[in-house]
């Protein structure tokens, strides 16, 4: 077994590998950046080094900095994670020219998987069924948009180089085939530093089912069963499950006899993943292989119950594959979620800042990269914890998902708990029928009402009111005269009835109920409703009640002015406000284009004096990872620019500016 380990990456992978090191008695090493000096993964691991920068390319991108990093700390293997340099054949290669063990593939292998045209072209020669399209070096616009016509639309741009939905576009028309390549291969090289494309035939209402393959260098190739990710915005997963719902048994194992063929077409070794396009009539077609573990691994590992990472560093030190195939077994049924910091109402635009409150489950498993009081930066991927919860089927798994969710908690930043959930009870999931475009075509279907549900706002404010009791009750406790009746937070005063205010934020909704009572008894008014609520009991988790003679119950966590409810197969997330604030009033932002968050300038789409309509592309900006499109907020002629491509600004810095309406008409 290896001695120790550093690890060329942060985040949950990176708190993920330690913690099989750990149990294996493999010492480990981080590396971080400067923002991640104070990072979880850097707490747990035995010793960290720091890479300075901020950026990746300033530090867990810089193969030079970590292979020395590696020499000075002693370590005798690198693992790569996931992202980063997990895929980047000149960094294997370094690692074995600086006698470092790479826990992963041979870099020949990186290298031919990672060219996109290459790959398919392996695969082909191996059997392996391949999409029809184009794969060829010549990378001209004019001999792409020729390509194009031959392959027919609609299409896939695809970079060739990395994956996790970077640099892929769906065009539907030759006439979009221009813009839509050019924002690919924009994409492609800010991603991975090639902007060389491939082009494939767009299968409609595509599954997204691949296979989770090993190999050692004994020999031997193995697959460990097949996960679902067909859930999924924008080329990123969102819900992956396994084994893949819905599918028949024939071809179940067709899928798996490819993924091992084409394994063994290139002599695989260490953990990799070989991903298939399914079609309706479960025709299936190779769409890449990933050199690398998967974020969505711990589903395979609650099917099998292996640990994938002692597997990777068992091979690494040069053993055979724990398992002959006939050996492994699945059964049961996982799914995972990805937490992210993000505002799903404001297109998934991520959020930065402080975590005030974290809390997760203890009957499911949560992989995350950080802890309470840590902050999300504008720097790297949003997301905040992978939640992998199973059961004996899938019926029992969806169950044991919906009560993980109500109980997960994330104050202080926005989230897609609301949303997670709103998909996990969306009928089409619930029958094991997505597919890798729903989402982009039915956002809205899913996300449902933005307002949240009368009775969450009835269980909050009960919630609040006790809370507020409680914390009355202490400090007079703990007062001059624990005795006194105006110490007690029940609204009474002489000449009137005791009316109280509860005041809830939901994202940028307010939301305002009078209350009358004490004690968990109470009458609560929401405009002109009003409901009698009486025997309230708060546990900290669950809060029941009476209304009328039947009894109600709810997940509730609460903290400070922080509530989070799960109610109708939503979660909703609220802060308790002062009632009696002023409130906030925003200035008017339609003559301005405002930056919504911290990022970088990738493209400017306008120059003074240009004639803008609504919702014309103006900025394209870049973030946590992502291409942000801001567009003109109404039509009108552009006043001043006040940035330039590829400068770094702060969030509400003002972009651009209109001229104001009358003008510009």
């Amino acid at each position: 077994m290896l001695r120790r380990v550093l690890i060329a990456n942060r985040g949950e992978i990176a708190c993920r590998i330690i913690a099989t090191c750990r149990r294996l008695g493999v010492e480990t090493v981080a590396v971080y950046s400067d923002p991640d000096r104070d990072a979880r993964h850097v707490r747990l691991a035995d010793q960290a080094i720091g890479l300075g920068g901020a950026r990746p390319g300033e530090s867990y991108l810089v193969i030079d900095r970590i292979i020395e990093a590696a020499r000075q700390a002693e370590a005798d293997a690198i693992h790569p994670g996931y992202g980063f340099l997990a895929e980047n054949g000149a960094f294997a290669r370094a690692c074995r020219e600086a006698g470092i063990t790479f826990i992963g593939p041979d870099p020949k292998t990186i290298e031919l998987m990672g060219s996109k045209a290459v790959a398919k072209a392996a695969m082909d020669e191996a059997g392996v069924p391949l999409v029809p399209g184009y794969h060829g070096d010549d990378q001209d616009p004019k001999t792409l948009a020729k390509e194009a016509e031959q392959v027919g639309f609609p299409l896939m741009v695809k970079a060739a180089a990395g994956g996790g939905g970077k640099g892929m576009r769906i065009v539907r028309s030759a006439k979009a085939f221009e813009r839509e390549l050019a924002a690919a291969q924009r994409e492609a090289s800010n991603a991975f530093g090639d902007d060389r494309v491939i082009l494939e035939r767009y299968i409609e209402e595509p599954r997204h089912i691949e296979v989770q393959i090993f190999g050692d260098r004994h020999g031997n190739r193995v697959h460990l069963h097949e996960r679902d990710c067909s859930s999924q915005r924008r080329y990123q997963k969102i819900i992956e499950e396994a084994p893949a719902p819905g599918i028949s048994d024939d071809t179940r194992r067709a899928i798996q006899a490819a993924a091992v063929a084409a394994a063994e077409a290139v002599d695989y070794v260490n953990a990799g993943t070989v991903e298939f396009i399914v079609a309706t009539d479960e025709s299936f077609f190779f769409m890449e292989m990933n050199t690398r573990l998967q974020v969505e691994h711990p589903v395979t590992e609650e099917i099998t119950g292996l640990d994938l990472v002692e597997w990777q560093l068992r091979v690494a030190s040069g053993e055979p594959l724990p398992l002959r195939q006939e050996e492994i077994a699945a059964s049961g049924h996982a799914l995972e979620v990805r937490i992210y910091a993000e505002d799903p109402l404001r297109d998934f635009l991520p959020a930065t800042g402080r975590i005030d409150w974290l809390a997760f489950p203890d009957d499911a498993r949560a992989d995350t990269g950080v802890s309470e009081g840590d902050e999300v930066t504008v720097h790297y991927d949003p997301m905040i914890a992978k939640l992998i919860v199973s059961g004996p089927d899938r019926q029992a798994a969806l169950g044991a998902m919906e009560r993980a969710l109500a109980r997960t908690v994330v104050g202080g930043l926005k989230t897609n708990l609301d949303f997670l959930s709103a998909l996990l009870h969306h009928p089409r999931f619930l029958e094991g029928r997505m597919h890798t475009a729903f989402l982009d075509g039915n956002l809205d279907e899913v996300l449902g009402e933005t307002a949240p549900p009368e009775e969450a706002l009835l269980i909050a404010a009960i919630v609040a009111l006790m809370a507020e009791e409680d914390a009355s009750l202490d400090q007079q406790a703990h007062g001059p005269d624990p005795y006194s009746p105006w110490g007690l937070a029940d609204g009474w005063r002489p000449g009137h009835l005791g009316k109280r205010v509860v005041s809830l934020q939901h994202g940028d909704q307010h939301h305002r109920l009078d209350a009358i009572g004490f004690g968990g008894t109470y009458v609560l008014s929401q405009g002109d409703e009003q409901t009698r609520v009486s025997a309230a009991d708060y546990d900290g988790t669950r809060l029941s009640y009476l209304v009328g003679d039947r009894r109600r119950a709810a997940t509730v966590l609460c903290r400070d002015a922080h509530i989070q409810v799960a109610c109708g197969g939503r979660i909703i997330s609220l802060v308790a406000e002062d009632p009696f604030a002023p409130e906030e009033t925003e200035g008017a932002s339609e003559d301005r284009i405002v930056a919504p968050m911290p990022g970088r300038i990738v493209a400017l789409k306008a120059a003074p004096g240009d004639e803008l309509a609504e919702a014309d592309e103006a900025v394209v900006m870049e973030a946590m990872k992502m291409e942000l499109s801001l567009p003109a907020p109404r039509a009108g002629k552009v006043a001043a620019v006040h940035v330039s491509e590829g400068e770094f600004v702060e969030a509400d810095t003002v972009l651009i500016e209109l001229e104001p309406a009358a003008e510009s008409s």
